[in-house]
């Protein structure tokens, strides 16, 4: 900002000394420093509210990833809810650090960015107006001494310089004497430059001295004027490392999570759910309701009826009746809530005539409504966890062909669909309309928007045959599908 003085122009300077002239422009450059500094504290705060942002949202997705792998899991009662608690754990904490990246920004950055703007005054040539008032002032307070300085200089130079002629013209003086060549005339010549010289040596230390005596006269004014400027720059410094301070310390308990109450309320709820998790009453539980402590019907002398007799193929076991809950039928865009992993069953109670009443079930034809079911099937457990969903797990046992999926005929004599000797149909690409969960091992399983091979036609109790893509055979509800256009 600053350039050297046209007065002190060939000013020697000494040292690295404020008082010498030109060195005030460090403490000028410290005002655009501030300036330069307050830039790097926000890109500071910046980069620490983006690290804030990128692990909250980490935190959150971990959560939901894990809870539904754990929901969908083979873990069961107080554990599973002891597990889960680390993913409300890391949901709350990912909202205290949304709010510590929100402090950052909206208080801390806005705070310095304003600040900034407030202090430092831009002008329309380019640098500050605080810059160039404490430039003015240094230049102002110092111009008078370095005007003295300069002409200190040059007497200093034109005595040392007299000073060096007078010795040299003594040296000659001296030579001419041994010399008998030279004439009384020459060496009369030689005298007269000695004298000449000894008073020029006298004058130009009299200048001299008299120079070197009104700088120091000059100096006290000098060090007043510059010390003045200076603790105005020093004034304006202060404010900046005030705030600064300030800044940091705000700064400071948005980032300190240790002192926020609902931050340890976080982690003391953590620990309580995990010590409310209890060996003996989960075994309870699954004793209860997947053990030995679950209702069985157990076989017992029935007598032979005309109406009771009627054998039910395996695709009419799955038709509407009363016990029966259906939990693979997930339409996309508009899913309901999800019923308990643990609590899928069908059950089939012997010796009843019911109509079905509830809401649309895609397993039962209307004509069926009046059926009389004799059967008795244990509940089955239906786990979706990440490593069971491809495993298959038995059915009903029975001693019965018309249980075994894989027998050649069913019970009431419908061809087996995987017998080879099955006529094929012209294969057609159709897409999955809903989720269905395949409740036997002769039944496909596929989400919505899936698309697979129909490789035969509807049967009568409303089931096609098709083949996944991964080469998987098997059967499935006709209408939960539609032809690819």
């Amino acid at each position: 900002m600053s350039g050297s003085y046209d007065d002190s122009v060939g000013v020697e300077v000494s040292s690295d000394s404020f008082w010498e002239v030109g060195n005030y422009k460090r403490t000028v450059k410290r005002i655009d420093d501030g300036h330069r500094l307050c830039n790097d504290l926000m890109n500071c705060i910046h980069e620490r509210a983006r690290i804030e942002k990128g692990y909250a949202q980490q935190l959150t997705e971990w959560a939901k990833r894990w809870r539904q792998l754990v929901e969908k899991g083979p873990q069961y009662g107080t554990v599973e809810r002891a597990w889960c608690a680390f993913m409300s754990e890391a949901e709350k904490v990912s909202e205290l650090h949304l709010e510590v990246k929100g402090s950052l920004m909206n208080e801390d950055f806005e705070k310095i960015k304003n600040w900034q703007k407030e202090a430092f005054h831009k002008q329309m040539m380019g640098g500050f107006k605080e810059t160039k008032e404490a430039e003015d002032g240094f230049r102002k307070a110092q111009k008078p001494w370095a005007k003295k300085l300069k002409e200190v200089e040059a007497a200093k130079k034109a005595y040392h310089a007299a000073c060096k002629e007078e010795k040299l013209a003594i040296s000659r003086e001296t030579n001419s004497k041994a010399d008998p060549a030279l004439n009384p005339e020459q060496l009369k010549k030689l005298q007269d430059k000695v004298e000449r010289s000894k008073q020029d040596v006298l004058k130009t230390k009299e200048k001299y001295e008299k120079s070197l005596k009104e700088l120091d006269s000059a100096t006290p004014q000098y060090m007043e004027n510059m010390e003045q400027v200076f603790e105005q720059c020093q004034q304006f410094e202060e404010k900046r490392l005030r705030f600064f301070r300030e800044v940091l310390l705000e700064v400071q308990k948005h980032l300190d999570l240790s002192n926020a109450a609902s931050y340890k309320n976080i982690y003391r709820e953590l620990e309580q759910s995990i010590k409310a998790a209890d060996a003996v009453e989960d075994l309870r539980w699954f004793r209860a309701n997947q053990g030995p402590g679950m209702s069985m019907n157990w076989p017992q002398f029935e007598e032979w009826s005309a109406d009771l007799n009627r054998t039910l193929s395996r695709r009419e076991k799955k038709k509407a009746s009363d016990g029966v809950t259906l939990t693979g039928i997930n339409q996309t865009g508009d899913q309901g809530p999800q019923p308990n992993k643990h609590s899928s069953s069908l059950s089939v109670q012997s010796n009843t005539v019911q109509s079905v009443q509830s809401s649309y079930n895609p397993f039962e034809d209307e004509e069926d409504t009046g059926s009389t079911v004799s059967e008795k099937e244990d509940s089955k457990i239906k786990n979706v966890s990440s490593y069971e969903k491809n495993q298959s797990y038995p059915t009903d046992w029975s001693d019965e062909e018309s249980n075994n999926p894989f027998s050649s005929t069913d019970a009431n004599g419908d061809t087996n669909p995987f017998d080879e000797d099955a006529s094929p149909a012209m294969e057609v690409r159709v897409r999955a309309l809903y989720d269905y969960e395949g409740q036997e091992q002769d039944e496909l399983s596929f989400k919505a928007g899936d698309e697979l091979t129909k490789m035969e036609n509807e049967d009568e109790q409303g089931w096609c045959k098709g083949r996944l893509d991964n080469g998987q055979v098997g059967l499935y509800p006709a209408n939960y599908v539609e032809p690819i256009q």
